[in-house]
């Protein structure tokens, strides 16, 4: 019964902010000829390039496979190391950026850049995406957006809540392009996390983080990654200046504490960032990945040798 209340509320709450995001998006089409041309012709970057569809990913109530391809991404993390950063023209130069959850750019360019191609958003996000909906929503007409979410959450059969929620979305703004992860993909990404790390992720209690969806999509979508915010692995071992988890709350946790509190947590469900962070480092290895802000690379993998 209470889980039908708070599902109720929440069914309440996002047709609210559904019928307001009607207005703002009927009287959206305040961009000079400039910036239309200028994210058209960004856009067309993307979508006039032949590409085979991704396996996977879905459109809201079309089921259209998603189409896209970048020579170069900029993978944008939510990180405080960007604060101070001055990385937003370097950011904002690449083919495609990429972007998670709810991270505004609006007041934060100049370290982060404006444009966004393609969003990663967390089933838990979606109330914090449509509060924030007249920089994230209202002036994405161009950006991918991709959701992810539990198998109960995204069903289609009128049960899904986020589901329904994102159709309602879709049908309030036709021009959004909105995709969803497959359960079959979904399932994929966690045998994925099983092989790299050799971790059962149901049985270790942890949830894969967006961060980790979204770099698996880029080595999809792009065919060399730039990695924006994130720390190495071992970064958290030692003792750290302070640096907040993201960079528009200043006066949020900690990032290392956040890290370490969900990696070494054995009750409940946790995201093991740090462990993620390990697979990371290995596929920059093999795959055109390169980490900034901070800047490192990966320590090269020493081999046992044998005297001849």
């Amino acid at each position: 019964m209470k889980t039908r209340t708070r599902h109720g509320i929440i069914l309440i709450v996002f047709l609210t902010a559904l019928t307001s995001l009607l207005f703002l998006y009927n009287g959206s089409s305040t961009n000079t000829p400039e910036d239309q041309m200028q994210s058209d012709g960004h856009q067309m970057n993307v979508l006039n390039r032949q590409t085979s569809h991704l396996e996977g990913y879905s459109s809201v109530i079309d089921h259209k496979p998603l189409r896209m391809h970048c020579r170069s991404c900029a993978l944008v993390t939510s990180s405080g190391h960007m604060t101070g950063s001055d990385r937003g023209s370097e950011i904002d130069r690449k083919e495609c950026v990429i972007r998670m959850n709810d991270a505004p750019t609006k007041g934060y360019q100049r370290d982060v850049g404006q444009r966004t191609s393609l969003r990663v958003v967390a089933h838990s996000s979606m109330q914090r995406v449509l509060r924030n909906r007249l920089e994230l929503l209202n002036s994405s007409q161009g950006t991918f957006f991709i959701f992810w979410g539990p198998g109960n959450y995204m069903r289609r059969d009128g049960k899904g809540l986020v589901y329904n929620n994102l159709r309602l979305m879709k049908q309030v703004m036709p021009k959004l392009q909105v995709y969803v992860i497959s359960r079959l993909k979904m399932l994929h990404f966690d045998e994925l996390f099983k092989k790299e790390t050799g971790k059962d992720r149901k049985r270790s209690n942890s949830w894969l983080s967006t961060g980790w969806f979204t770099m698996a999509i880029a080595l999809e979508v792009c065919d060399g990654i730039d990695v924006y915010g994130m720390i190495p692995p071992e970064f958290c071992k030692s003792p750290k200046p302070s640096v907040p988890y993201h960079y528009y709350e200043p006066a949020g946790p900690d990032e290392c504490t956040m890290y370490l509190s969900h990696e070494q947590g054995r009750h409940g469900s946790h995201h093991r960032f740090i462990t993620e962070k390990r697979v990371f480092a290995n596929w920059a290895r093999i795959f055109n990945i390169h980490f900034h802000q901070p800047d490192w690379r990966p320590t090269s993998v020493t081999k046992n040798s044998t005297d001849s």
